[in-house]
């Protein structure tokens, strides 16, 4: 298992260097970050030192490298935007992102597999045809538009729930939450339905369509010859055999959340990274646009290496296998 784990963090470095060396040529060039931070009124002396103090007087590869060793170590330099560490900016950020997809992760995962065992078990039934109804709203709306419709109905109409912020949040040590706080619960629900929907409604329909393909397997039918009850068949043998792709797209939908959890940050106003993303674009500020990428990289990274670790707790026959090969 180690040197598994071990294969696959050295397949991730060259992965994460091209990543942080198409981000930073990506935005190394764009915009004019010393006339941001020096405003309208600045000299030439002025310009020159703070291009000197930025390093920004020095080739590319060398900015680049020095970029790439301070990164390993947590650091990303000076916000051109706001003169602050952005590692601290991206600290005090990561809380908010985290937590609005914890909750949309979660809401797509509880509500996603029974929607899609039930539909999967029970086709005919007009629950089933109300769920993939439902489905099909998820898959076609774009999600600005379902943030700006919850907001019309919710907020607006009725009146029940906050249309923008995070609500109040309790302090612990570095971290802020608004589970503590019944403001940042009621602020959670509709940035975390918004940004869960197409999430749901995907594995709903993957869950789905998996156990329609199980029940039709030999072993099922095996199973119901010798007399096992539908609920050991339905979850014990079938829903099992779903969870391989299940946990596959599961994974990569999670990094999606995080990485693309931009726009519903945007809608609601919600004071995460992917805002302070959309901010430093507006700015170009580069070192915060080259951490978030390099960031949402290493996300991707690690929950690919965690799907590929769940593989072997879920499917026997990937364990069979790597014996085989060792043995050989």
């Amino acid at each position: 298992m180690f040197a598994f784990i071990l294969s696959r963090i050295l397949q991730a470095l060259p992965v994460m260097l091209t990543v942080a060396l198409i981000s930073f040529a990506m935005f190394a060039y764009v915009g004019d970050p010393v006339a941001i931070m020096l405003g309208q009124d600045f000299t030439e002396a002025q310009r020159d030192a703070l291009v000197r103090e930025l390093g920004l007087d020095q080739p590319f590869f060398v900015q680049f490298a020095k970029f790439v060793v301070n990164a390993a170590q947590g650091e990303f330099g000076l916000s051109y935007r706001l003169s602050r560490p952005v590692a601290e900016l991206i600290a005090e950020r990561a809380p908010a992102t985290l937590e609005l997809a914890f909750c949309a992760a979660a809401l797509a995962l509880l509500v996603g597999v029974p929607m899609g065992v039930y539909t999967g078990l029970y086709r005919n039934s007009w629950l089933s045809r109300f769920f993939l109804t439902f489905s099909l709203i998820g898959v076609s709306l774009p999600t600005f538009l379902i943030g700006i419709l919850l907001i019309l109905i919710f907020s607006v109409w009725l009146g029940w729930l906050p249309s923008f912020g995070r609500g109040d949040v309790v302090q612990l040590g570095w971290w802020s939450t608004g589970f503590l706080t019944w403001s940042g619960i009621r602020a959670l629900i509709l940035p975390s339905i918004t940004l869960g929907l197409f999430q749901l409604t995907l594995i709903m329909r993957l869950v789905r369509a998996e156990m329609l393909e199980v029940l039709r397997t030999d072993y099922i039918k095996f199973a119901r010859a010798r007399g096992l009850p539908n609920r050991a068949v339905h979850f014990g043998h079938a829903l099992k055999n779903t969870l391989v792709p299940v946990i596959t797209i599961a994974g990569l939908q999670l990094g999606a959340i995080i990485a693309f959890a931009i726009v519903t940050e945007t809608v609601f106003q919600w004071p995460g990274m992917g805002l302070l993303f959309i901010q430093s674009v507006n700015a170009a500020d580069i070192p915060v646009m080259a951490a978030y990428l390099l960031l949402i990289a290493l996300v991707f990274v690690v929950i690919n290496l965690v799907v590929d670790l769940l593989y072997y707790a879920v499917d026997p026959r990937l364990r069979v296998e790597r014996g085989a090969v060792r043995g050989a």
